[in-house]
């Protein structure tokens, strides 16, 4: 019985290590997204047909400001952000770097020894 809860431990441990991977390996580029979904949804939200433009234009300058930051973003903030990005099936540029911006914001301030909640006050 031991033995099989220490495999299976290791198992779980060697998979949870192995997606980490994955994960960690899948930020090493800005991802690719398919903004036009969300860009209609948008225009028709809006109701007007312009603001497809607007939208499109807007992500196409999100995505080009974060490959140029991308090199310097923090691993663990785009391990983070981008499987959150995509959560809800149309992903954007502008939800991803705001996603990094705000994640690097926070990570200054908590080194600046800014209080934090914790869900019960300040600190």
């Amino acid at each position: 019985m031991l033995v099989m809860f220490r495999a299976t431990l290791a198992g779980s441990v060697i998979g949870a290590t192995m997606t980490a991977s994955v994960v960690l390996a899948a930020v090493d580029a800005v991802p690719t997204f398919n903004v036009e979904p969300s860009c209609q949804a948008a225009a028709r939200q809006a109701s007007s047909p312009d603001y497809f433009s607007v939208c499109r234009n807007s992500e196409l300058r999100a995505r080009d400001q974060m490959q140029q930051q991308w090199p310097q973003l923090n691993a663990a903030d785009k391990a983070q952000c981008v499987p959150a990005a995509t959560v809800g099936g149309n992903p954007t540029y502008t939800e991803l770097l705001t996603c990094l911006e705000m994640a690097r914001d926070l990570r200054q301030l908590r080194g600046k020894g800014q209080p934090s909640t914790t869900g019960q006050g300040v600190k």
